[in-house]
């Protein structure tokens, strides 16, 4: 009996000591911890002097608890800061921005730039002053309505990065290349990036549509007006696009001449959208090359558009685009306006007899 109360006694007592050595392990571990982190901690609000002068004794812990506080307190402390703050967005800095505020005024959309990488920060470093008002007074100078600045600043405010000089050089090409006021405030308007493209880039570019297609000045001047945005399109898309209406549409010379001056947009199309259009149009509506030559709409015309109303015509009866015969309709009427329209002026119909036949199909 006496045995046991003493080996009770010795297993307690090194059971305390088992403890005692386990707590001082875990306080060391802790101490260990608040020393690793209490450099970044310090960093926030002290100097890198100061984070020299750190203990790494126990007794240094109550400071760098204090410094640790005083940094959350700080990092927490978010109102004198706002203005200095990274943000996602620029309408956190429309309050303290002169220019932003100006360039809201005159339309523009700021959520459309800060989605295209750099823009926004360019943006922001702006001085209306200096930097904007004197591209808007050259814009002015050349026929462009105010009410346009907003939706070409959008598109393209890299072209504050310009110089005005060299601005104006590729204005005076396009007066010698005989573009009138109108052509070259359209130009501008539509595609605000043609004035980033040098005299020489752009008189390439013109050439090359010049030689490929035949074309005379005249033509050359409207092909550009009427879409401004294919003179500075991609080279390797436009190819791609003219190698499919010559070799695998079939379009003659000639037609393809007719064809890119009536519609120059075509070239900016996807190769396969272009040859499924052609594909319907040639095959299943039964118009000729000269036809869609007449009416190059019909391949700017999404194909399910095209089926929706010729299948309609044909339930009717009315599907006739030969003009020497009788019911005759021109395939123009087919791809203009809308539903109401066509269904009214071209079918002869209603729209509920249509809407029916839509979801029947």
């Amino acid at each position: 009996m006496f045995g046991s109360w003493i080996r009770n006694i010795a297993r307690n007592a090194k059971l305390t000591q088992t403890t005692t050595k386990y707590n001082v392990v875990i306080q060391q571990l802790c101490q260990l911890r608040a020393l690793r982190s209490a450099p970044r901690a310090v960093q926030v609000t002290e100097p890198a002097a100061k984070v020299a002068e750190s203990s790494d004794t126990p007794d240094a812990l109550p400071p760098l608890k204090q410094n640790n506080k005083q940094a959350r307190e700080l990092a927490l402390d978010f109102g004198p800061r706002e203005a200095q703050l990274p943000s996602f967005n620029l309408a956190a800095y429309v309050n303290d921005s002169q220019t932003l505020q100006q360039l809201l005024q005159l339309g523009v959309d700021l959520s459309n730039i800060e989605r295209r990488k750099g823009l926004g920060q360019f943006v922001l470093k702006l001085d209306f002053e200096q930097d904007v008002k004197p591209y808007l007074m050259f814009l002015s100078d050349q026929g462009v309505s105010p009410d346009d600045f907003g939706k070409m600043i959008t598109k393209n405010p890299l072209l504050f990065k310009e110089d005005l000089q060299d601005l104006q050089t590729r204005v005076e090409y396009l007066k010698s290349k005989r573009f009138s006021d109108e052509a070259r405030q359209r130009i501008f308007t539509q595609n605000p990036y043609w004035l980033m493209f040098s005299t020489r880039r752009v008189d390439r570019r013109l050439g090359y549509f010049q030689k490929e297609f035949q074309l005379t000045g005249h033509d050359l001047r409207l092909m550009a007006t009427r879409e401004p945005r294919l003179i500075t399109y991609k080279m390797e898309h436009i190819r791609k696009a003219v190698f499919t209406l010559r070799e695998e549409m079939g379009f003659s010379a000639k037609e393809l001449q007719t064809l890119i001056v009536r519609k120059p947009r075509l070239m900016m199309t996807p190769a396969d959208v272009l040859v499924e259009r052609f594909s319907y149009v040639h095959n299943e509506m039964a118009l000729s090359h000269a036809q869609i030559i007449q009416c190059p709409e019909l391949l700017a015309s999404r194909e399910f558009r095209l089926r929706e109303r010729h299948e309609f015509l044909k339930l009717l009866g009315r599907a006739q685009y030969d003009p020497q015969k009788d019911l005759y309709i021109s395939p123009s009427e087919i791809v203009q306006g809308n539903n109401f329209y066509f269904v009214r002026n071209v079918a002869k119909s209603d729209l509920e007899t249509f809407e029916l036949f839509l979801k029947n199909r």
